[in-house]
């Protein structure tokens, strides 16, 4: 089966974990561009079962599979490291052999912890990685599973800081403990690029659509850190409050059995934006329109 044209590549859009937040953002823009697609929770499809997999791909014969499915508990998985390794590791293997098999273009979704944080420029995705925590090094696995078994055409989308409506994210809980009237102290010493679930999405069929392939990394323009950005999530939604600063180690000293963040993974996004031949949203305006879309739906 052929996915060299749009057409055919948007034949048939399978969507994995799709109870997530990220499923849930491709599935608005997919229905903002009128594609039907299939979005298939884990109770729907297991995709660490290879019986499963084959199922799914028989029965729905997915010209592009979006996997969104993920191991996402950073800080559990440092005592979980098989359930991390076996969802975020071994199973894109199985996807990936499927999508070969069946000859159907593939996108995975990983992550800035692949990098261990210690080079200070924006990272491109040749850049040594170095995971430093079993949440980062399951996701590399999965990277490296694709590669192995390379679909005819595969994308690895590495992202930062996510968050968006359908799902439990970082603005959402910022936003309900400064309602609740709790305290807030947030790390202030870990540099990224908050990153709207939408503006992936977008950004992922637009990569599809001008032929993309290998790995990206894509994330919303700018840079802050955790500290600041709670201080812009409170004005957008309207409840100013003081936050306090930690660092790190504080937070290590706090919960010692959390896992290790990298203290910098901005992304150069310069190798995306030339092929998109757009410049990526800010993050800020991305705040403010996720701000107007959880206001809009009347919820997180």
């Amino acid at each position: 089966m052929s996915t060299s044209s749009p057409a055919k590549l948007y034949e048939s859009v399978l969507i994995t974990g799709g109870a997530g937040m990220l499923a849930n953002a491709l599935g608005q823009v997919l229905g903002e561009r009128k594609i039907r697609y299939y979005s298939l929770s884990r109770a729907d499809f297991n995709i660490t079962d290879t019986l499963s997999v084959v199922n799914v791909f028989s029965e729905y014969k997915p010209t592009l599979v979006l996997n969104c499915a993920a191991y996402t508990k950073v800080d559990l998985a440092e005592k979980e490291k098989d359930a991390a390794f076996e969802i975020n590791g071994y199973a894109p293997g199985i996807v990936a052999q499927a999508a070969k098999d069946h000859g159907t273009a593939m996108v995975h979704f990983s992550t800035d912890y692949v990098f261990d944080g210690t080079v200070s420029r924006p990272l491109l995705p040749n850049d040594p990685v170095g995971p430093t925590s079993v949440y980062g090094l399951s996701k590399l696995a999965g990277e490296e599973m694709i590669q192995k078994f390379a679909p005819d055409r595969w994308l690895i989308l590495r992202t930062a800081w996510l968050y968006g409506r359908g799902g439990p994210c970082f603005p959402q809980t910022m936003v309900n403990a400064a309602r609740a009237g709790k305290p807030l102290k947030v790390v202030a010493d870990q540099v990224g690029s908050p990153t709207y679930t939408v503006d992936l999405a977008r950004a992922t069929f637009d990569l599809l659509d001008h032929g993309g392939q290998g790995v990206f990394h894509v994330a919303n323009a700018g840079q802050t850190n955790w500290r600041d950005f709670t201080v812009a999530i409170l004005d957008q939604f309207g409840c100013p409050k003081e936050v306090g600063s930690l660092t790190s180690a504080d937070w290590k000293t706090m919960r010692p059995d959390s896992a290790d963040r990298p203290a910098y993974s901005v992304f150069d996004l310069s190798p995306v934006e030339r092929l998109l031949n757009r410049p990526m949203p800010t993050w800020q305006d991305a705040l403010a329109r996720y701000r107007a879309a959880v206001e809009s739906a009347g919820s997180f």
